[in-house]
């Protein structure tokens, strides 16, 4: 309509100088003016005389535009079927706006979602970097480590090997002496049985003189005793201190045989006396177990070697924080006390080494060294526990 305004005879006066205005902006700014114009039906037949002169289109909207301007017969139908459709797209145009405004309000999630994961991710690039870093340091520190190890490893292998072939010498060398003492040995021998024969008869004689002067001593020492009637002897010296420390007699016990060359040769001298530091013995040898277990294993595990030796043997376990004496089964020979409450068994000990004689064979197996001093001052020999372990464990 716009289009063929300034064609129209008359134009109304509100229309004249809408109609001078170029087409696009005549549609612009005229639009209201012009419709308002078309109310007029003359003005709106004369209009419509100049839009059929015009060439239609295929738009719909200008279809209806045309019908309504011409009002031919079914005019309203087209006018309603374009404004239906009109109305349909506009409400697709409001859904299509809505879905557009939800899907443009996800993307906006998405991309702040991204922006985090982005963050995160350099976060995690830098954390990542970091630990690199000192995994490469730490890398280049076990390599710098590692040439170093191979490198004293190397020079152990030249020591090693310098070793081996001294070792080979010497080996050679004591053998060339060996051979050399061997035969010393073998003249030695043969000299000495020579000797041997040569000094038998004097040998037999002098023994002969030396038993019948020991039988002498036996025979005085056998008479002096009777003549002065001494009595034979019965317990030993530490009998009066175990009798205040004990309070229950034995029971037998056993258990495996074991072998320790030292200790089991100072218990195999007549009349030995051991004396054992029960508890420092016992925690070094089972000190997850519970203290009455300690007791029964280590009394127990002195029965055979009590057996053996014969030695007279005493284990002094600590009480002194206690007032409760339990009773422990022990095998012959072996006595078991506790200290009184109030004295440690250390003490105790001390009581009982100084109670023997000097020059007794007395054995005190503890792993204080304190204690230890002390009994070796007092004439009796200091034993670590590991060699009565060995002795009962082997």
């Amino acid at each position: 309509m716009s289009a063929v305004l300034p064609s129209v005879t008359p134009v109304p006066a509100p229309l004249r100088k809408v109609a001078t205005f170029a087409p696009a902006r005549r549609a612009r700014l005229g639009g209201g003016a012009i419709w308002d114009a078309l109310a007029d039906d003359d003005f709106r037949q004369h209009a419509a005389t100049q839009v059929a002169a015009v060439p239609g289109t295929d738009d719909p909207i200008d279809s209806a535009a045309r019908a309504w301007l011409t009002r031919d017969e079914g005019w309203q139908s087209v006018v309603a079927e374009v404004s239906e459709t009109l109305a349909e797209e506009e409400t697709r145009d409001d859904q299509s706006h809505a879905e557009l405004e939800r899907l443009t309000a996800q993307v906006a999630s998405l991309q702040a979602e991204v922006a985090s994961l982005k963050a995160a991710h350099r976060d995690e690039v830098e954390l990542a970097r970091a630990d690199y870093k000192v995994l490469r340091q730490r890398l280049g520190e076990a390599r710098s480590g590692l040439r170093k190890a191979e490198l004293e490893r190397d020079q152990a292998y030249a020591v090693r090997d310098e070793a081996v072939a001294a070792a080979e010498v010497a080996t050679r060398a004591a053998e060339a002496d060996v051979r050399r003492l061997r035969a010393q040995l073998d003249e030695a021998e043969s000299g000495l049985a020579a000797q041997r024969r040569d000094s038998r008869s004097e040998r037999d004689a002098a023994t002969i003189r030396a038993r019948l002067l020991l039988d002498a001593v036996v025979e005085s020492a056998t008479g002096l005793r009777r003549e002065l009637g001494l009595p034979a002897i019965e317990g030993s010296p530490a009998d009066s201190v175990e009798a205040d420390l004990s309070g229950a007699d034995a029971a037998p016990a056993s258990t495996a045989p074991a072998t320790s060359a030292l200790l089991e040769q100072m218990l195999a001298l007549p009349r030995a006396r051991l004396i054992i530091d029960g508890y420092n013995v016992t925690k070094e040898a089972w000190p997850s177990a519970s203290l009455e277990a300690q007791r029964s294993r280590l009394v127990a595990a002195l029965g055979p070697l009590v057996a053996r030796s014969g030695a007279e043997t005493t284990v002094v376990f600590d009480a002194a924080e206690s007032t409760v004496r339990t009773v422990v089964p022990a095998p012959r020979g072996v006595r078991v006390v506790f200290s009184p409450e109030g004295v440690i068994a250390d003490d105790v000990i001390r009581q009982l080494v100084a109670a023997e004689p000097r020059g007794r064979v007395v054995a005190v197996v503890t792993g204080d060294q304190a204690v230890a001093k002390d009994v070796v001052r007092g004439g009796a020999r200091a034993v670590p526990a590991a060699a009565l372990l060995g002795v009962i464990s082997a």
